[in-house]
C-alpha cells in the first residue's frame, strides 16, 4: 500500500513523497528509520496499467467464493484442491475462471491463499478481508473465517438489493415527471404563448418566468446535458482518485441530518461484525483493531479509527482513544458499548450485538425515508406542473378579463 508523506527531515529541511508498506504504522516506522519528521501520512491511490485491468469484486461474489471454499475445506480438502474444483464448476465465467487460474497457478508454485488473493491481477478485494485470510492462514481457522465471511458479504449484498428495489419505483416515478415537464415547458408552452404575443397583450410575470426557462432549454438544452454528464463524470473520478475531496465529501456526508446517521450506523456495524468476528477466530485485540479499520469505506471514519487503532498497538483501550480523537462525533452507545466489552473482556459478543442493533435500526430509518420519498415527490411534481398550468392559464383570464 501507497502512503503519502509531508514533514521534516534530520536537517529541518522539509521534505514530502511516498512511502510503501502493509499499515499506517509500518509506513510511520519506515520514516522514523530514514530520519524523517512528518507532519501528515496519508494513503495515496496507487496507480498502475495492472490495476486499470483490475474490477472490484463484488459483494455477492465474495460471499459465493468464501461459501464454497470454505464448505470444500470443511469436508477436508486442501485449499488447493477445492481451488482446482472451483475452477472446474466455474467454466462458462471467463473473468471468474481467470481469477481462480490465478489462484491455483501461485499456489502450485507454493505461495499461500493470503499471496494469491494479494498479488493476483483480475479482482480488486477489500484489504481486510484479505488480511483477514492472512491470519486465519497463520491460526488455522480459514474454514471458520470464511464461512462467516461468506455471512456477512452475503448480508451486506442483501442490504443493498433492498435498497435498490425500494428505489426503483421512485426512480421511474421522477424520471416520468422529469420527461414531462421538460416537455411541457419547451413544446407546450411556447406554443400556447405565441397566441397571445400576437395579440401584443402583456404576459404575466409567471408566465414570462416559464417561457424565459423554456427558451432557455431550447437554446441550451445539449450544453445543459453535456454539462451535466460532464459534472457526473468528474465528480465520480474525483471520489474515486483525490484523497481530499474524498474525505470532505465523506466529511460532509456524516454532518447531514438524516443520511449522516444512517451513514455512521452502517459503518460502525460493518467495523463492528468484523472485529467481532476476528476476535472469535482467534485473533489478538490489538492486530484485529487494525485489520477491522480497514472495513471503513467512510474516509473521515477510517482516519480517527485508524489513529486510534496505533495507540490500541500501544497498549491503550480502543473506547478510550475514540473519546480522545476530535472530529467526527461517534454515537455514544457505541462508545459505552465498546467500554463496556472492553472493561469485561467480552468486546466479540458487545459488538456482534452492537452490528445487529445498527442493521435493524439503518432498516427502520430506510424504510421510513423510502415512504415519505413517495408522497414528499408527487408533492414536487404537483407543484412543478401547477406552476407550468398556472402560467398557460393566467393569459386567459387576463384576455377574458379585458374583453368585458
Amino acid at each position: 500500500m501507497l502512503f503519502k508523506y509531508k514533514g521534516f527531515d534530520k536537517a529541518g529541511k522539509r521534505a514530502k513523497g511516498t512511502v510503501t508498506a502493509s499499515s499506517s504504522e509500518e509506513a510511520a516506522q519506515k520514516l522514523r528509520t530514514l530520519g524523517i519528521y512528518y507532519e501528515s501520512l496519508t494513503p495515496a491511490k496507487n496507480f498502475s496499467i495492472e490495476g486499470l485491468g483490475k474490477r472490484q469484486m463484488s459483494g455477492e461474489m465474495l460471499a459465493s467464493f468464501s461459501k464454497e471454499l470454505s464448505s470444500y475445506l470443511n469436508s477436508g480438502m486442501t485449499i488447493l484442491t477445492a481451488i482446482r474444483l472451483m475452477e472446474n464448476q466455474h467454466e462458462g465465467e471467463k473473468r471468474y475462471t481467470s481469477f481462480l487460474n490465478a489462484l491455483r497457478t501461485m499456489i502450485e508454485e507454493g505461495n499461500s491463499l493470503y499471496h494469491a488473493l494479494n498479488t493476483q491481477k483480475v479482482y480488486q478485494l477489500p484489504e481486510f478481508y484479505v488480511q483477514s485470510l492472512n491470519i486465519a492462514g497463520q491460526s488455522g481457522k480459514m474454514a471458520e473465517v470464511l464461512t462467516n465471511m461468506a455471512a456477512f458479504f452475503s448480508a451486506q449484498d442483501k442490504v443493498k438489493k433492498q435498497v435498490k428495489g425500494a428505489m426503483v419505483y421512485p426512480s421511474v416515478i421522477m424520471t416520468v415527471a422529469i420527461a414531462i415537464t421538460a416537455f411541457l415547458i419547451s413544446f407546450v408552452v411556447p406554443k400556447i404563448t405565441e397566441i397571445f404575443e400576437d395579440t401584443d397583450q402583456k404576459l404575466p410575470p409567471i408566465t414570462q418566468f416559464v417561457l424565459g426557462i423554456s427558451d432557455f432549454l431550447s437554446a441550451y438544452y445539449i450544453h445543459l446535458i453535456v454539462g451535466i454528464v460532464l459534472f457526473i463524470v468528474l465528480f465520480k473520478l474525483a471520489y474515486a482518485k483525490v484523497y481530499s475531496f474524498h474525505r470532505l465529501i465523506d466529511g460532509w456526508l456524516l454532518r447531514m441530518p438524516v443520511l449522516g446517521n444512517i451513514i455512521q450506523n452502517h459503518e460502525l456495524g460493518r467495523f463492528s461484525y468484523i472485529l467481532s468476528l476476528l476476535l472469535g477466530s482467534g485473533v489478538a485485540y490489538a492486530q484485529a483493531v487494525k485489520l477491522a479499520v480497514a472495513s471503513f469505506g467512510n474516509y473521515r471514519l477510517a482516519e480517527m479509527f485508524e489513529r486510534a487503532s496505533d495507540k490500541v498497538m500501544e497498549g491503550n483501550k480502543l473506547s478510550n482513544a475514540l473519546q480522545l480523537e476530535g472530529g467526527v462525533k461517534l454515537k455514544r452507545n457505541f462508545l459505552q458499548s465498546l467500554a463496556l466489552g472492553e472493561e469485561s473482556s467480552e468486546v466479540a459478543e458487545v459488538l456482534a450485538n452492537l452490528s445487529t442493533l445498527y442493521a435493524e435500526e439503518n432498516e427502520e430509518k430506510l424504510k421510513m425515508m423510502l415512504s415519505m420519498l413517495e408522497p414528499v415527490m408527487m408533492l414536487i411534481i404537483g407543484a412543478v406542473v401547477g406552476v407550468i398550468v398556472s402560467a398557460m392559464l393566467l393569459p386567459i383570464f387576463t384576455m377574458t378579463q379585458g374583453l368585458k
